[in-house]
């Protein structure tokens, strides 16, 4: 299928001919759907720790975490677009008809275009959009009153102004304080003073941006970064990385043969959020807090957020330095049947990984051999929020192709959901996602494992998109915290609910959170 030129666009991207044959026979073939054997629980996959414990931990980290090199991670290149979906509908097609005003009056839903304009000197972007619409000799107010909400939108959304759907989250403005306003981005530089701070002062903090938005991330963290290091006394060590040529997957037709640009060219897409356990795989830390960009509140209620991550974090430490010493006396071989014993209770117990049956038909030398594989590898403390109704994925217990059963973070497009037995555990659900991982990379030499070494490629999604009129099929990558992190050691607690308040849309900047009293 492929020519010349095909493999010389392969060469400039990084990508190897058989990465191609892969990827299209996974299009011919389809994802497998996962098997769930039941959803994680309290007493079951998710751990809840009393007020005492919480506390315990959080001094752990206090104590030790310092002295870690930690760093805190945040995809961020995500675009703003479909935060605006419904002002954008809105502002192809509102005319200031009395057909359009009525449309518009009947909608008065938390969402909707109604409420947005109704509560629009609540956002923090408010004196940014006033002053673009000023240089146009436009007054809000006078819009408002002329019922002329699409220019207002239009300001909002397009280069007549502040251009926000063509940005991304992290560069949006989200929460006005007394005197100031603040972006996504400089919230997250204000988390990492207070829970990623190193004995020495230093912060580190990595973002993933898309090589089009680094110059203004650069420019948004300028004007603030200074001011933060002088409130919190801290030095700021800030990264960005994009996503690599090398992880984008290639486009098919209908016929799952390679979909071509006009000039014949291949066309690839990016490979999603899965892409980024490369650079996961590219920063060298002890400990690596991971959480996305736009869940972020005010500083009035961060104090939970900083508790919780400093539990996870303190959990993730103690953890670590149990199996770092049992990896000790496994790679030494010569232990005795009640050191044995303690390391298979501490990965059951623990490291919540199941033996089964077949450990016990296993002599010594053999059990040695397979502990020290099943702690031997990348682990993460994952926090879980209780399941209120919003959308994402999930923790559950799943068994692989091998027969493993381990701890997941399962999407339900992963599930059969049309197999009554599978749709039964997902009922059962209690808790789901929100993406609030401290992640440990390091082995017990000290050694970085190679994250890709721990990926379950069977765990892609494959979606339906069109280009120049044409349908095509396009492939994502395992998701970062899916199957990326798939054969990782995985620990699930319960997260408070106050630390979870992403905005999907640009109206859950209006909910109590993300509000200035």
């Amino acid at each position: 299928m492929l020519n010349p030129q095909d493999i010389q666009q392969l060469n400039q991207k990084g990508i190897k001919p058989v990465q191609i044959e892969a990827q299209i026979e996974n299009f011919v073939n389809g994802f497998p759907f996962v098997d769930l054997v039941a959803a994680a629980t309290k007493g079951d996959g998710i751990q809840i720790f009393d007020e005492i414990e919480i506390n315990r931990l959080a001094e752990y980290y206090n104590v030790h975490g310092p002295d870690a090199d930690v760093v805190k991670f945040v995809p961020a290149s995500g675009a703003a677009s479909r935060m605006f979906k419904n002002l954008y509908e809105f502002m192809e097609t509102y005319t200031g008809s009395v057909e359009d005003l009525k449309k518009f009056e009947s909608d008065q839903s938390f969402n909707s275009v109604y409420h947005f304009i109704s509560n629009i000197r609540k956002f923090a972007f408010i004196e940014d959009l006033e002053n673009a619409l000023q240089k146009d000799d436009l007054v809000l107010d006078e819009l408002i009153d002329k019922k002329q909400y699409g220019i207002i939108v239009e300001y909002l959304l397009t280069e007549k102004g502040l251009n926000y759907s063509s940005l991304p989250k992290g560069l949006l403005r989200f929460h006005q304080y007394d005197e100031f306003s603040r972006r996504p981005v400089g919230e997250h530089l204000v988390e990492g003073a207070h829970y990623a701070r190193r004995s020495t002062g230093d912060v580190y903090v990595h973002f993933t941006v898309s090589p089009e938005h680094k110059e203004k991330f650069l420019e948004a963290i300028d004007a603030v970064q200074h001011w933060f290091e002088d409130i919190f006394k801290v030095k700021y060590h800030l990264s960005f990385s994009e996503q690599k040529p090398s992880t984008d997957t290639l486009a098919v037709d209908m016929e799952n043969g390679p979909f071509r640009e006009k000039d014949g060219s291949l066309l690839f897409r990016p490979g999603g959020h899965g892409a980024l356990i490369e650079n996961l795989n590219d920063l060298d830390g002890e400990v690596i807090f991971v959480k996305n960009i736009d869940n972020v509140v005010p500083d009035r209620i961060k104090e939970p957020t900083y508790l919780h991550k400093k539990v996870i974090g303190g959990l993730l430490l103690k953890l670590q330095k149990q199996s770092f010493e049992s990896l000790e006396l496994l790679e030494e071989g010569n232990l005795s049947d009640e050191e044995l014993k303690g390391i298979a209770d501490f990965a059951q117990k623990d490291l919540m990984i199941p033996l089964g049956n077949e450990f016990d038909k296993l002599d010594k030398p053999e059990k040695i051999d397979f502990l020290y594989n099943k702690l031997n590898r990348p682990i993460r403390v994952c926090g879980m929020v209780k399941n209120e109704g919003e959308p994402g994925g999930g923790p559950f217990w799943l068994k692989n192709a091998d027969g493993d059963v381990s701890l997941q973070i399962v999407e339900s497009s992963q599930i059969d959901l049309k197999d009554p037995e599978q749709g039964k555990i997902v009922q059962e659900a209690t808790h789901f996602n929100p993406v609030d991982l401290v992640c440990g990379i390091k082995d017990f030499k000290g050694e970085k494992f190679d994250l890709r070494r721990f990926i379950d490629s069977t765990t892609g999604f494959i979606s339906t998109k069109s280009k120049d009129g044409k349908n095509l099929k396009a492939q994502e990558l395992p998701g970062l915290w899916n199957g990326a992190m798939a054969d990782w050691i995985t620990i699930f607690v319960e997260a408070p609910i106050i630390t979870f308040n992403p905005v999907k849309t640009v109206n859950d900047l209006l909910r109590e959170q993300h509000l200035n009293p």
